[in-house]
């Protein structure tokens, strides 16, 4: 399925020059976004100018460009997490003004597998890159985002895609279980078994199973958190720790948290919760209370406005890099979306839903239009001059959430979902599951390329965190 590369490129890239060149004079004319959370039309209002400022970053709908790709400086999995997010702007406000460049970007980056290891991006692809994608079409299909034309490969099938690729490289050499982080073993970071990788293999296979009924789906959610767990990335106190290096067998535990780690695992445990009853439901219900009493980590106390979600890791250093501004969107969107299926959690999630949106409405005063937003939502009005496509999903992630209670709950084949799959998505021969070379030669630039991104993001989380580990 094609639509034209230009079909949207006049429509939202009219201004962005004109932002772009006023980006650094900060918030002379600022206005910031009006937003009332009680009021849903006022959320709806807020999301939309949130949404279309975030839509002018994007440029694989312009002529030329590559369809699903985001410009410099930013990675593909962000692309795929933009998309989930404009999934979900559809979701609460039902708007389809962004349904036709998601789609698009959805079905293009596929990969002639259909399983997201696309032929631009799979040289340097990780688990958790591929995982944002499957996360994305997962939930499209939970939330009756519209098919695809029959021809073309299917949300739910897609996800089963990914799910299984991802479990043909469950590792037991080392760690006792595990994904690593990268997917080739001659990119810098192989020998590291990440949280976020695994998080989203867990939160996929927890809503394959909840979609689907396949108790396979729950074992290898049941299996992940049980191994995560047990090697420290997960401690009984419900820190979510960064990763762990192979070649100590995992022993050397990086102790950074970050709020895309609760979260991931968070959703996932909700539609354990979901899916289970009696003792094994009231497990899960314990871990989620536990996931959330932690997650206060992340929320301000005073003197600062309580409940204000903020990045701990690094915001208040101001160390925070590309990756990092997108962080909170995903813990916004995956409280909201465990708030529908464990509705136990209304009384701890709303309230910070609640805070944390009027904050970061306060800071979208960015830019030529005074509607950009900046990261540090507990500056209040304050505007901290960042701006980018993180920091537009992050406002936008929890702006919208405040609609959660209105929203629709997820579907399942039992339940009206339309998405077809295919469990064998994803189980063909193939090259690119084993530590070997994908398709197509690899040169001493891909490997460079390659190394030095994933050694500034170790640098990054390194250096930027230091003061949490000495």
């Amino acid at each position: 399925m094609r639509f034209s590369p230009a079909s949207r490129s006049r429509r939202i890239s009219h201004s962005w020059l004109a932002d772009a060149s006023l980006m650094l004079l900060g918030s002379t004319f600022a206005t910031a976004i009006q937003l009332d959370v009680e009021s849903p039309d006022s959320v709806r209002a807020a999301a939309k100018q949130v949404a279309w400022d975030l839509v002018h970053f994007y440029t694989g709908n312009n002529t030329g460009d590559v369809p699903g790709n985001l410009p410099q400086p930013y990675y593909w999995w962000e692309a795929g997490a933009m998309f989930g997010t404009l999934v979900d702007y559809w979701y609460y406000t039902g708007d389809d003004a962004y349904n036709e460049i998601t789609t698009q970007a959805l079905l293009f980056q596929t990969g002639p597998e259909h399983d997201y290891m696309t032929p631009n991006q799979t040289k340097t692809e990780g688990n958790d890159d591929q995982g944002f994608w499957a996360l994305a079409v997962m939930g499209a299909a939970e939330q009756k985002y519209p098919d695809p034309p029959a021809d073309q490969p299917q949300w739910l099938a897609l996800a089963q895609a990914v799910f299984n690729r991802q479990a043909a490289r469950w590792d037991t050499q080392f760690c006792n279980g595990g994904l690593r982080w990268q997917i080739f073993a001659f990119n810098t970071g192989y020998d590291y078994k990440n949280t976020i990788s695994n998080g989203c293999f867990f939160n996929l296979a927890a809503r394959l199973a909840v979609y689907t009924g396949n108790q396979t789906y729950a074992d290898w959610a049941n299996k992940v958190y049980d191994w995560i767990s047990h090697t420290g990335l997960l401690s009984q106190d419900y820190h979510f720790y960064d990763g762990a290096h192979t070649t100590l067998n995992c022993s050397d535990v990086n102790r950074v948290e970050w709020t895309y780690n609760v979260g991931v695992f968070l959703l996932g445990a909700a539609n354990m919760y979901n899916l289970t009853e009696g003792a094994e439901q009231q497990l899960w219900q314990t871990r989620i209370n536990g996931m959330l009493n932690h997650s206060d980590l992340f929320f301000s106390q005073p003197p600062n406005p309580p409940n204000v979600m903020y990045e701990q890791a690094c915001e208040p250093h101001g160390t925070c890099n590309t990756d990092n501004y997108s962080f909170k969107a995903y813990l916004s969107r995956w409280m909201a979306a465990t708030l529908k299926l464990a509705p136990f959690t209304y009384g701890f999630i709303m309230p910070r839903l609640k805070a944390s949106a009027t904050a970061a409405a306060l800071q979208c005063s960015g830019g030529a239009s005074g509607t950009l937003c900046g990261m540090q939502w507990t500056q209040g009005a304050k505007y901290d001059g960042t701006t980018g496509v993180g920091q537009q999903m992050g406002a936008l992630s929890v702006i919208q959430a405040n609609l959660i209670t209105n929203a629709s709950a997820p579907v399942s084949d039992k339940t009206g979902g339309t998405s077809k799959g295919d469990s064998s998505a994803g189980t063909s021969e193939s090259n690119e599951g084993s530590p070997a070379a994908p398709k197509g030669a690899i040169t001493g630039k891909d490997r460079a390329g390659a190394g030095i991104l994933t050694t500034l993001t170790l640098i990054g989380v390194i250096g930027g965190c230091w003061w949490m580990i000495s």
